[in-house]
């Protein structure tokens, strides 16, 4: 309680009326219309900021029974033939808004301002749904909640199994964020439109799967070679993605691996980003490729892969180290990094997060792995795609990854 309550209670009807001016814009007339306007919603805000001063929860909790009963006789007596309950719902938030201004205001205001906005993109959301989301996004997206919001947290988050080297929190992360990122690289796309060309179509592929990314566009230019320009870019700026991805994720997983790492990565990145460029710039002045967009935001099974990639690099890792020392990480990360960069990678950071290696220590093996990875990129270059492309984006590779590794010797960190 404050020592001037009526600020409070002014703030309380200020939030009525504000909400209250959205419903009574939407509301309707003659016998279709809604039955709380503005001053209804400017009343409810005050029977709770009311209710609640003078007899806390309790007194509170009756208001909003109130409410609902209230609303629940304008709901069935409603003409409409869909009514709908998104006023009546709103009626009764609003009554327990009114109670939170006199407890805490800050709270007031941010939920009267959300309720405002969801209830005035009514039809942009509407519209949205219906008209832009496929429902393999949809689908997408309730596969991201329920493991965002009702899977991961419920993994303990402590080493366990052989060698302690599993962290069951930590693996989920991981899955996570890269669902995220390829779902961040997909809405990108959906934004800027269909039309933008294999480059942009690989820099967003390269989120998900840059090996993958490179085998389709070798096999897309194999079958037509007037897109060579623009396979190539696409490919290219899919390794930009990869050190854009690794960086982000090695920054999640131990900063202090990051920054020992990042300058090398850095510059693997930028020889990348002005190879692809080049061959953007290039692709632009002989054709416009168009590209369609693949209607799931993200990869799954892609997901669950690196995720089980990465609990046997782990236990590899940490079964390599005890034998053998650092030598023994650096052969693990080495095998992996032939199936996929970020698993090693994040193996790695792990260690250094848990105590278990020194962040100096980690780059050799994230560079071997990444390095590995380049040649298993080169072979399916060479295996899907014709010699023309291959010889175009291999050298991509090479330099991207030599200059990663000069950097890394000099020693130079952040």
């Amino acid at each position: 309680m404050i020592d001037y309550p009526w600020l409070n209670f002014a703030v309380a009807l200020g939030l009525g009326l504000f909400i209250g001016i959205e419903r009574e814009r939407s509301k309707g007339e003659g016998s279709t219309r809604h039955q709380a306007g503005i001053r209804t919603f400017a009343l409810a805000v005050l029977s709770g900021a009311t209710s609640f001063y003078l007899g806390g929860v309790t007194l509170l909790s009756v208001a909003v029974g109130g409410t609902a009963v209230l609303a629940a006789i304008s709901y069935h007596r409603s003409d409409k033939a869909d009514p709908g309950l998104t006023t009546e719902v709103a009626l009764i938030l609003a009554t327990l808004i009114g109670g939170l201004t006199i407890s805490n205001v800050t709270l007031a205001l941010a939920l009267a301002a959300t309720v405002a906005v969801v209830l005035a993109t009514k039809t942009a959301a509407h519209r949205f749904v219906k008209n832009v989301l496929t429902e393999p996004e949809v689908n997408d997206g309730l596969i991201f909640a329920v493991a965002a919001l009702v899977l991961w947290p419920q993994l303990p988050d402590q080493y366990i199994g052989p060698f302690g080297a599993l962290n069951p929190h930590t693996l989920g992360m991981i899955v996570i964020l890269i669902l995220a990122i390829g779902a961040c690289g997909h809405i990108a796309t959906r934004i800027l439109g269909p039309r933008s060309g294999l480059p942009l179509a690989g820099f967003v592929a390269g989120f998900i799967s840059s090996t993958a990314a490179i085998g389709s566009l070798a096999g897309r230019a194999k079958r037509d070679p007037t897109i060579i320009a623009s396979a190539v870019a696409g490919a290219t700026l899919s390794t930009v993605a990869t050190f854009i991805q690794l960086a982000l994720i090695l920054f999640t997983i131990s900063t202090a691996t990051f920054s020992a790492i990042a300058p090398a990565l850095a510059a693997g990145g930028l020889i990348a980003a002005i190879y692809g460029i080049g061959f953007t710039l290039r692709a632009l002045k002989t054709v416009n490729p168009k590209e369609s967009v693949s209607g799931s935001a993200f990869s799954i099974k892609t997901a669950l892969i690196l995720v089980a990639t990465m609990a046997v690099m782990l236990v590899l890792a940490a079964g390599l180290e005890k034998m053998f020392g650092q030598k023994g990480i650096v052969i693990g990360a080495a095998v992996a990094g032939i199936a996929d960069t970020h698993g090693p990678s994040i193996s790695v950071a792990s260690l250094v997060a848990s105590g278990k290696l020194v962040p100096e220590a980690s780059i050799v093996p994230i560079l071997t792995a990444m390095t590995c990875n380049a040649v298993s990129k080169s072979v399916m270059a060479l295996s899907a795609g014709s010699i023309d492309f291959s010889l175009r984006i291999i050298p991509g590779l090479v330099l991207s990854m030599i200059a990663a590794w000069a950097i890394a010797m000099t020693g130079y960190v952040f």
